[in-house]
């Protein structure tokens, strides 16, 4: 059955080859996270950090860096949970199977918490200053908690049936921060939001638990995009093959999972103050801002308390390891979730929120001599209205009517359909001054930008190049152009410096100069960016750098661009610039002497020799 505990997870994933121990000192503060990447780079196993200095815990590295080692974690219990997805997405898989489907009894007697009357993770006491002070990149603003499992209720209902558990960043050192403060930066569209207003609207501040460690399954749970009315602790229990215990004594606001590792109780209130920087996952710093700040009523842990953490930075990462394994949960039930949807992608490479790629549906109308995008609108909206993908920038949009080869996961095939079908005076679909990814620092402000539909149907209107000819009409300023893959040229651009929301009238010079290039239809869509050698060397560069540094709205252009109807149309080229803005937040990058170290540690006779 699932582990209980994360001891329990680490002596079995040792016993298996899963896990080394690693007894030279390393320093929290920069070098383990550069470990901890590299390791995942090199699909390491997990390592046991047995002398941390300056601190009495050992921190656990890289525990779901492989998908190998997320299957072996989650072996006894993903069977069952599968036919539960199965069923749910098709209820007459229960009639075809009924051997399988009373199998899944015990992954639903799971999802019950239970309530123990004593908690092990209460037995010891500390203080925020006696916890891994893990900083990850150089300019991070103090220490964070990488892997916090964020615990709330709803106010006016309490009890784990309301309850929300996010993995939202927790700031405990650094700052303005108090000894007994640290800062919760949750992001916009997390269920923790609508709890601390509702506490607030009452003149109250909100109780909040913050573990760390404990049962595996509650750290995969917390990261799922679940229905608003599925607590994660009720997944957590299927996931894990195992009851999550919840404790809540005499006096306690709150439950405590009982066999976590650690535990920060506290109170959210209506105080803010500046939290960050932090080296994000999108591969650039989130940048300092006001967020609310956790009044820390105490700080528990079991004994012999072991404590998880993990690095992002620009993917792949650990966590992209996370959205592989949710999306091969859940591919099933896409269609149920989105009308018309035959498969969603949030685009690793390109920051998962900044890009997402749809494989949808043109059934509206069959009797129209030619497909033209109608339902794949519908799809888009439907994408941009639930859960997690609700916070997508660009949306593009494909038809699996035009070809049945046609994946969201194949990345390069899916642009070069879309490109070889668009019609750009009628297929982007901008939505304006509206919401965006928290991180996401490319719109207008904070949590503030544009998002665009680009939905392509029917039968090829152009062939892709692969080969540039000479003489493309560029403006001064412009140059060093490289075929990024078919269809698709990547520009070098002067340093931007149009103000931020304000489009660049050199692009618009370029838009109009490339009216009359020959290739523009071979080539309808051209990057401007800061090195383009770089932007065209690999798929994830180009991934990377197109769609975490360009907001639709302020950085689409078009040769021959017109309004008509407040529909804003263009011909081929598309011109996106890409180019990184002075509003925007600088890119992670590492420290040498830090990477010296490693080198140190990875080198023949080195402890990580061969894992770094």
């Amino acid at each position: 059955m699932g582990y209980k505990t994360l001891a329990a997870c680490v002596a079995d994933m040792e016993a298996h080859g899963h896990l080394v121990r690693v007894n030279s000192e390393v320093d929290p503060y920069l070098e383990i996270a550069a470990i901890q990447r590299r390791a995942f780079r090199k699909g390491a196993p997990a390592m046991l950090f047995t002398r941390v200095k300056g601190c009495s815990f050992p921190m656990l590295a890289n525990m779901y860096g492989t998908r190998e080692r997320l299957h072996f974690i989650f072996r006894d219990s993903l069977p069952r949970l599968r036919t539960l997805f199965a069923i749910k997405a098709h209820p007459e898989f229960a009639l075809k199977h009924p051997l399988q489907a009373l199998g899944t009894l015990p992954a639903l007697f799971h999802m019950l918490p239970s309530k123990p009357k004593a908690a092990p993770v209460l037995e010891c006491r500390t203080s925020l200053a006696k916890l891994p002070q893990l900083v990850s990149w150089p300019k991070d603003g103090g220490a964070f908690i990488t892997l916090p499992l964020v615990y709330s209720e709803q106010p006016n209902k309490g009890g784990s049936m309301a309850s929300n558990v996010g993995m939202y960043r927790v700031q405990i050192s650094g700052n303005d921060y108090r000894p007994d403060e640290a800062g919760i930066h949750y992001q916009i569209h997390r269920g923790i939001g609508a709890h601390h207003q509702a506490a607030l609207q009452r003149g109250a501040s909100l109780p909040v638990n913050i573990f760390v460690g404990g049962a595996p399954a509650m750290t995969l749970a917390a990261v799922m995009p679940l229905p608003e009315n599925l607590p994660e602790v009720l997944f957590a229990g299927a996931l894990g093959g195992c009851r999550m215990p919840l404790h809540k004594g005499a006096g306690m606001p709150l439950p405590v999972l009982a066999e976590a590792d650690f535990c920060i109780q506290g109170h959210l209130c209506a105080e803010c103050k500046p939290e960050g920087p932090f080296g994000d996952h999108i591969g650039y710093y989130s940048l300092q801002h006001n967020f609310p700040v956790l009044k820390v009523d105490a700080v528990h842990h079991r004994r012999n308390a072991i404590w998880p953490f993990t690095s992002v930075g620009r993917p792949p990462q650990e966590d992209t390891l996370f959205g592989e394994f949710i999306h091969e949960l859940t591919a099933e039930l896409v269609p149920q979730v989105f009308a018309g949807v035959q498969e969603v992608h949030a685009v690793d490479a390109a920051g998962v929120h900044p890009l997402l790629l749809v494989l949808g549906s043109e059934r509206y109308t069959p009797y129209e001599e030619q497909r033209v995008p109608r339902e794949l609108i519908t799809c888009g909206m439907h994408v941009l209205g639930t859960t997690q993908t609700a916070l997508a920038k660009y949306v593009l949009v494909g038809a699996h009517e035009d070809d049945s080869r046609l994946s969201t996961h194949d990345v390069p095939h899916f642009f070069s359909h879309i490109l070889e079908r668009t019609d750009f005076a009628r297929d982007l679909h901008f939505i304006t001054r509206t919401h965006i990814d928290t991180l996401d620092y490319t719109g207008t402000g904070l949590n503030e930008g544009s998002k665009l539909i680009w939905a392509a149907a029917g039968a090829k209107r152009r062939e892709l190049g692969t080969s540039l000819a000479a003489g493309m009409p560029l403006p001064q300023g412009f140059s060093q152009p490289v075929v990024v893959g078919k269809g698709i040229v990547a520009l070098r651009g002067a340093q931007h410096t149009a103000p931020r929301g304000e489009q660049d009238a050199a692009m618009h010079a370029l838009a109009q100069a490339l009216q009359h290039w020959e290739q523009r239809e071979v080539f309808p869509l051209v990057v401007v960016v800061d090195d383009s050698a770089f932007t065209a060397q690999a798929w994830d560069n180009f991934l990377w750098v197109t769609f975490t540094r360009s907001d639709p709205a302020t950085d689409i252009y078009g040769a021959g661009e017109a309004v008509h109807s407040k529909h804003w149309s263009c011909a081929a080229p598309l011109l996106i610039d890409a180019r990184l803005k002075a509003h925007q937040a600088p890119p992670l990058e590492t420290n040498p002497e830090v990477e010296r170290r490693v080198d140190a540690l990875g080198a023949p006779g080195g402890e990580l020799h061969g894992y770094v």
